[in-house]
């Protein structure tokens, strides 16, 4: 089987690519995170995925595209529903250059961390598995997520502190202050 894995940040994908590849599942990367803020931050995870593509020689197509304004447009100024949109942006990126390379199957990194709203990225792959007609690879790759930590930090790769948006950027400061 040959996966085309949405890759969200290079800590998150350590134990999926690991574990899909000791199960002789194919895997290609595809760097798509136009939700990533601030550009410095951005920057900062591009280069930690980059990095980690020479680790582990896998092949990863970028698409090197800082969106916060559409992305801001998007979710509605981070109205409620703000993740599901963020997930259907870019698993309906990563399923159509799945179906387009030919791939058996598309998946995302997203599922190995416990702070993603894992039911709603299922939804959203089953969503995009119909719309492209490629199959959305659903694994909970969650109880592996403290072994990609620690496989993580003995390859130095940089540990990034919040989701990636704007929105979780805010909140984890709000949160860190206690205040709301």
């Amino acid at each position: 089987m040959k996966l085309l894995m949405h890759i969200c940040c290079a800590n998150c994908s350590v134990y999926p690519v690991k574990s899909l590849s000791e199960k002789g599942i194919s895997i290609k990367g595809l760097w798509f995170n136009p939700n990533i803020h601030p550009y410095t931050e951005y920057g900062l995870r591009l280069d930690a995925v980059r990095r980690l593509q020479k680790i582990f020689g896998i092949e990863i197509e970028y698409i090197d595209h800082y969106g916060l304004k559409d992305f801001i447009d998007k979710t509605e100024n981070g109205g409620e529903n703000r993740c599901r949109i963020c997930y259907k942006i870019r698993l309906d990126e990563t399923a159509k250059a799945a179906k387009k390379m030919g791939l058996d199957g598309f998946t995302t990194s997203l599922l190995v961390s416990p702070y993603q709203k894992f039911d709603v990225i299922i939804d959203t792959g089953r969503e995009m598995e119909k719309k492209y007609s490629v199959l959305f690879y659903e694994e909970d790759f969650r109880p592996g997520w403290k072994k990609g930590i620690k496989l993580s930090k003995e390859l130095g790769l940089y540990r990034q502190k919040y989701c990636g948006c704007i929105y979780s950027e805010m909140e984890r400061y709000l949160n860190n202050q206690n205040l709301k």
